[in-house]
């Protein structure tokens, strides 16, 4: 049996607002699972691959709308843990017809806050080859920095190729400084970084996906690809740079998700063994299929989806 995937983080109840305005003047929500990680393996299970959700729900309707998701997705869930004393997190996105949606969350306390050391110890590394960490989890709590630690340690003992997306939510952290600093400590042990260049700005000092991609090659990441919105991605691997142009789509409808989408498409490519630029393709593609809709993750396509995709439309002109 193939090794599969490890993901942790936070999955969260989603209410989508259903008519356009400020959260607090919406009268109607369409109920989802978010997520960034979440997101991911959703995206790798329905290319056809296996991944194992590590988290912590609370014993109530959200965390068993969750439990039912993971399951009905084809996500291993046989290490979501339960908090009796804790509620699942929860949040609500409003909907716009153009820029960013308005995102207000209802986390602070949640049962996935108290993942654990004492919970990472139950897993079998031996199971996986990759795994997949943001910067979303380490945010919630000291318990949870402990865990995404002591993750990497015994990712590195088990020789698990490591993927990391910053994925930065400064208001989940005590200061910028402390994100940033623990945000680029994180990076520079992994395999793979995948930044944004918003996110250089705040965690390098600069948007150029080139300055991006060498910061973190000198931190030690082996493989840097930055992400630069429709135009496409920056590859640094092997000491080589190469931009890999976007896919044209006729309508953005909502960004939130397309960089989950993206990593699920890197994932997948190297869990294939395709070169490193068919991989940043795929994920360019699943980035920009996930911008036409509405939900985080209800884009994220099938491989017969993807390649009609990829067929019919359009790489952008660099």
């Amino acid at each position: 049996m193939a090794k599969g995937l490890l993901l942790a983080g936070e999955p969260m109840g989603l209410f989508i607002a259903q008519s356009e305005g400020s959260l607090d003047s919406v009268k109607g929500y369409s109920l989802a699972v978010a997520g960034a990680e979440f997101n991911v393996a959703t995206g790798i299970a329905r290319l056809g691959h296996p991944s194992s959700y590590l988290t912590k729900l609370g014993d109530d309707p959200f965390g068993k709308l969750i439990s039912r998701e993971l399951k009905e997705n084809g996500i291993d869930n046989s290490l979501v843990f339960y908090s009796k004393e804790r509620r699942t997190g929860f949040m609500l996105k409003s909907k716009v017809s153009k820029g960013d949606p308005e995102i207000f969350y209802f986390r602070a306390g949640s049962a996935a806050s108290t993942l654990s050391v004492e919970d990472v110890e139950k897993v079998d590394f031996s199971r996986f080859a990759f795994m997949h960490l943001t910067g979303i989890l380490p945010a919630l709590s000291d318990s949870t920095r402990a865990a995404v630690k002591l993750m990497l340690k015994k990712a590195r003992e088990a020789g698990i190729f490591v993927s990391f997306d910053p994925n930065l939510r400064p208001q989940l952290w005590p200061s910028q400084e402390v994100m940033v600093s623990y945000i680029n400590d994180l990076a520079s042990q992994a395999d793979l970084v995948l930044p944004g260049e918003g996110e250089g700005k705040i965690l390098c000092g600069t948007e150029d996906a080139h300055e991006i991609n060498a910061f973190y090659h000198k931190l030690g990441a082996r493989s840097v690809v930055t992400k630069c919105g429709p135009t496409g991605a920056l590859i640094l691997h092997e000491g080589k740079e190469t931009m890999v142009p976007g896919f044209v789509i006729d309508k953005v409808v909502d960004t939130v998700g397309a960089g989950d989408g993206f990593a699920a498409g890197v994932l997948t490519g190297l869990m294939e063994k395709l070169p490193i630029e068919k991989c940043v393709e795929r994920g360019n593609a699943i980035g920009a299929i996930q911008c036409t809709f509405v939900g985080d993750n209800e884009g994220l396509p099938t491989p017969a989806q993807l390649e009609q995709f990829m067929k019919t439309h359009k790489r952008v002109q660099l």
